[in-house]
């Protein structure tokens, strides 16, 4: 089958072995891919979690046909239309995943393009937001990084849940311009010196509820100025660099709880729990098309190389896909 496989710390497109299907997994034919920022590592040659280095094929979210299961599997069967996380190996003609890492699509004549764009937005902050950013009714929601796809998702589901205020940030004016579309009430500029203060304006001077910070870096100080006293702080990426200064006695003066997230040290359970809990909470959302992301470009396989460029040059909006035989 045809693959995008990390060679030499490039990203190849070659002809590899068809995935054999383990006992608890789904072997899925592809149809269209995700990109997230994880891929980028990893097709650089770096390793992501328990993925990357040479030989890997590339790849987190995926949707298409089931084509066989493993003895174990019950809910699931062949010809189910499909969309999956996993542990790489995404783009590729063929991939597999584990069962409790599908989800069978709705019966709306969602498209590939749109399946592929929703796993790992939909269940990276459900778990953030609503699991632990234990977002309540009528409290105010502040994202950074509001503009990547994960980011606009989680406005929508803010807004779904009834938050009273959401604030978005994006260094891009363009982007920026476009956050009011996906549910923010007030959209900034997380490079402004101004920002903290206008998030204090906007919340009557107490700070917002809980923040889910996709930046970390250089606004880990002033997203505590900007959370109120006992709110939350979600860490989910670290798009503003690995470490920063840290003001402790602020953290413990405003009792922030500040809690870290990522799929990379989960079990198999303990994924399996993440992406039940946001069908039970949010699939009937999805299926009423409520939740959704816009598809900024489309590649085929074959130019995977160039989407990952294109990735990396940081210009889009929403979800970047990869089609494969559409």
């Amino acid at each position: 089958m045809k693959a995008a496989v990390v060679i030499e710390n490039r990203l190849t497109i070659k002809e590899v072995d068809k995935p054999s299907v383990g006992s608890q997994q789904v072997l899925v034919k592809v149809r269209a891919c995700g990109m997230n920022r994880a891929d980028l590592k990893v097709a650089s040659g770096q390793s992501y979690g328990r993925v990357g280095g040479d030989g890997t094929i590339v790849g987190l979210e995926f949707a298409g046909e089931v084509v066989s299961v493993g003895k174990e599997v019950k809910s699931i069967k062949s010809g189910d239309r499909v969309m999956c996380t996993g542990v790489g190996g995404g783009w590729a003609e063929y991939a597999v995943a584990d069962w409790g890492r599908v989800i069978i699509l709705p019966d709306n004549n969602m498209s590939w393009s749109k399946a592929a764009s929703l796993p790992v937005a939909l269940q990276t902050m459900h778990d953030a937001v609503i699991t632990n950013g234990r977002l309540i009714e009528g409290e105010t929601i502040l994202i950074q990084g509001a503009s990547s796809g994960v980011g606009l998702m989680a406005m929508q589901i803010a807004k779904a849940k009834g938050a009273k205020k959401i604030i978005g940030t994006s260094t891009d004016p363009t982007r920026r311009n476009q956050l009011t579309d996906y549910g923010a009430d007030l959209a900034l500029d997380s490079r402004d010196n101004d920002w903290v203060q206008e998030v204090l304006e906007a919340t009557d001077g107490k700070g917002v509820d809980l923040i889910i910070d996709q930046i970390s870096g250089y606004v880990a100080n002033q997203n505590m100025e900007a959370t109120a006293v006992s709110g939350r702080i979600v860490n989910v990426g670290r798009l503003g660099g690995f470490a920063g200064e840290f003001n402790f006695d602020l953290h413990a003066m405003r009792r922030i709880d500040y809690i870290g997230v990522t799929f990379r040290t989960r079990s198999i359970q303990e994924a399996r729990k993440v992406v039940q809990a946001m069908k039970d909470d949010l699939w009937e959302a999805v299926e009423l098309g409520k939740l959704s992301l816009p598809i900024d470009k489309e590649f085929q396989i074959g130019d995977a190389p160039e989407a990952v460029e294109y990735m990396r040059a940081n210009k889009h909006f929403g979800k970047i896909i990869i089609l494969v035989d559409i």
